[in-house]
């Protein structure tokens, strides 16, 4: 497996796959091109049919400027085994084509460059199942965070404080903001709303249902009003991990470095799934998003309240085993209906499945690698409507109405 480093990202919404990827892919043809005078970009599959409303091609001309660039959408893939997030980079020199270069896109902000595979970011975990890590784990009487700083390096802790610094600001600067979201769905902003719904008398369980919800919808939000984020696993799913682990902080005080280590533990269920299956909408659906963040909360949270690593891992497949099916259908391709509550309801789902963990340990049938499998194998046999193409479920009859 890859470092967390290549998990969590810091990046501007709302889509790490359609925003974030190509920026990274423009970035790197631009300097592979110098004194390229005009450029053009192929759009394919997912990347044109809802590339517009997740910014793609703003983020492609921006990135691209000043040198002339044509966006071209092509609904189609190039090839039948492509990622359905494929985009071409061609460079020219006045009539003359210098370079072409294919890209995919393949979750959380990654791409995958055809031909330069040495361009990829190495392996540094030598394990590839959550099955060879506990036993690792195990034969090392060590912690799954010790697990993590073991491959990755004492300063693995110090990235992770500004991943976890950019959680908190998110959450905070969307509590704050107030008005409309752009996109043309005129959607109001709710994270402020549920904030302040909170009163004294509430019961204790209604009190964390609006304090979880509103801090996810406040990521959630900053995400899809083009904010900065921390891709966890990308940025359509970015408000569940932070959600969890800010309540937490918020309502017992945990000091940073026990949040870290719960970043490093929700990080390697998230590393196994982007490694065995996929964190791509496009690519499995909502499931490989919203899912595997449920999974990383909910395995983070086991590890914030020092639970063993067998809870962690029954925590991570119920959080996953409930969001299989789960089907990415944004309307008119931006990520706020349904993604923004779906962040909240998810963070909710996270800690029932820490608690249901915790009480049942010892019972559990279901392994975390066999229900990624699972994941992986009803995300390929999905009906590509439901895959990040707006073109089925909510995306469709929502379109069918006249509310574009």
């Amino acid at each position: 497996m890859k470092s967390l480093r290549e998990l969590y990202k810091i990046g501007r919404g709302p889509s790490s796959s359609h925003t974030m990827g190509p920026e990274r892919a423009a970035k790197w043809f631009r300097g592979e091109t110098d004194g390229a005078d005009r450029y053009e970009v192929i759009l394919y599959g997912s990347l044109a049919k809802t590339g517009a409303g997740h910014g793609t091609d703003r983020i492609l001309l921006e990135t691209l400027s000043p040198v002339p660039t044509k966006i071209v959408f092509h609904d189609e893939l190039p090839e039948a085994n492509c990622h359905p997030n494929t985009l071409d980079l061609l460079a020219y020199r006045g009539e003359e084509l210098i370079k072409r270069s294919r890209v995919e896109s393949v979750g959380g902000g990654s791409i995958r460059i055809d031909g330069k595979d040495a361009l990829m970011a190495p392996s540094i975990y030598p394990e590839n199942s959550f099955a060879e890590i506990r036993q690792f784990c195990a034969w090392r009487y060590i912690s799954l965070s010790e697990y993590v700083e073991m491959n990755e390096g004492a300063e693995i802790w110090d990235f992770l404080q500004t991943v976890w610094d950019t959680m908190k600001n998110e959450i905070e600067e969307g509590l704050r903001a107030t008005g409309v979201l752009p996109g043309g769905l005129h959607l109001d902003r709710k994270a402020k709303l549920l904030y302040e719904s909170v009163r004294e008398d509430d019961p204790e369980q209604v009190k964390e249902l609006k304090q979880v919800c509103a801090y996810a919808y406040a990521a959630a939000e900053q995400n899809a009003d083009n904010g900065i984020v921390v891709t966890a696993p990308t940025c359509g799913a970015c408000g569940i991990v932070p959600a969890v682990l800010y309540y937490m902080q918020k309502k017992y005080g945990y000091e940073d470095a026990r949040i870290l280590r719960a970043l490093a533990v929700g990080g390697i269920f998230g590393n196994l799934i982007r490694r065995n299956a996929s964190i791509s909408g496009a690519e499995c659906g909502c499931q490989a998003e919203v899912g595997s963040a449920t999974s990383m909360a909910a395995a983070a949270l086991c590890e914030l309240l020092g639970f063993p690593i067998e809870e962690a891992e029954y925590a991570a497949e119920i959080a996953m085993e409930h969001s299989l099916g789960l089907t990415c259908d944004p309307i008119c391709g931006l990520v706020q209906i349904p993604c923004i509550e779906r962040n909240a309801v998810a963070a909710k789902r996270a800690l029932d499945a820490c608690n249901l963990a915790h009480i049942l340990v010892g019972t559990r049938n279901i392994s975390f690698d066999m229900v990624v499998r699972t994941m992986y194998e009803t995300g390929i046999n999905m009906s590509h409507a439901f895959r990040e193409t707006s073109e089925g479920g909510l995306a469709k009859y929502y379109s069918r109405l006249g509310k574009k």
